[in-house]
């Protein structure tokens, strides 16, 4: 496919939308490459990204070797995608710490939808289907009660998380930062990201080095992750596509207990940093919760969030 520089910079502007979308529990970058019309030629770059790029630029040459795993296409989505999510990291981490249920709130309005947005899609609604929803919906809400089988900051655990999180980005439906969020790693992984830019800014060695090592846990686990399933993702999606939009809406649908934007700690940890942050939370009542509920403004923020999704929808729909 011939492209010009232009084509290359809607490329990034694509990849900017998606990272966006993947570092906010809720939103899909996989369903804003659907949307953007650059969801088969992305699993058809990535497919086509192994070893063997070595082989053919040794034999072939760089140029031919760039061509044949759509090296310009990648780079320019990958690029779009990083700039987006350094960007919104340190927001994000900021939103985490000083207003959590508004926040919180957003996200839940962004689930809510992409749980009627994905199963609408389910064409058949049969035995199999429900049976499927039903299992993912309860085992993903024991997933959220559970008491978390390793430390967040663990680089081994990073690298886990990296891997499974990735998935989102092969199917439409559920975000990176969504799994993260379920796995306990989300606001690991922000601050991650964070620290790594701050420590480039304030040459601090000491943050840079540690905050480069967990990012390199989670970009390696990514790494794994996509060669690891992509191709038996997209199978699924292609072949059994009404039974994984199942498995998908059941997993969120337990999942909301996770995003509730109300709880109790019930158990602190101690970070990397020295602080102390949540590590056991139960979901309460706003009208239980210690403190300002600020349960007002989170009904608008969760019509936002929920409204925010059904526009993406309606530019979906449009170009369709």
């Amino acid at each position: 496919m011939q492209r010009k520089l232009q084509d290359y910079f809607i490329i990034a502007f694509k990849g900017i939308a998606m990272g966006a979308a993947d570092v906010v529990p809720g939103v899909s970058g996989g369903t804003i490459a659907f949307i953007s019309g650059i969801y088969e030629e992305l699993l058809e770059s990535i497919d086509n990204l192994n070893l063997s790029f070595f082989k053919v630029w040794k034999t072939q040459g760089f140029k031919i070797a760039w061509n044949k795993i759509n090296g310009n296409f990648l780079l320019s989505l990958f690029s779009g995608i990083a700039i987006s999510i350094f960007s919104l990291a340190k927001a994000i981490k900021w939103l985490l710490f000083n207003e959590p249920i508004l926040l919180w709130s957003f996200f839940f309005g962004l689930v809510l939808s992409s749980i009627l947005f994905i199963g609408k899609q389910i064409k058949s609604w049969n035995l199999p289907v429900i049976l499927l929803l039903s299992l993912a919906a309860v085992g993903s809400y024991f997933i959220t009660i559970a008491e978390p089988f390793a430390s967040p900051d663990s680089n081994l655990y990073l690298l886990f998380c990296g891997a499974i999180a990735i998935i989102a980005m092969i199917l439409p439906g559920i975000s990176g930062a969504f799994i993260l969020l379920i796995l306990g790693a989300y606001q690991t992984a922000i601050n991650t990201v964070d620290d790594l830019l701050q420590s480039v800014i304030t040459l601090n060695f000491e943050l840079f080095k540690d905050a480069f090592i967990k990012f390199l846990m989670l970009s390696v686990g990514a790494v794994i992750g996509i060669k690891a399933f992509s191709k038996i993702l997209n199978w699924m999606f292609k072949n059994h596509k009404n039974l994984t939009l199942a498995i998908l809406t059941g997993f969120m649908i337990g999942s909301l207990n996770k995003i509730w934007p109300w709880k109790k700690v019930l158990e602190f940890r101690t970070n990397s940093h020295g602080e102390k942050v949540p590590f056991i939370e139960q979901s309460i009542s706003p009208f239980n919760f210690e403190g300002n509920h600020q349960l007002g403004l989170s009904i608008v923020l969760i019509i936002l969030g929920f409204l925010t999704i059904f526009i993406l929808e309606k530019i979906g729909s449009k170009k369709g």
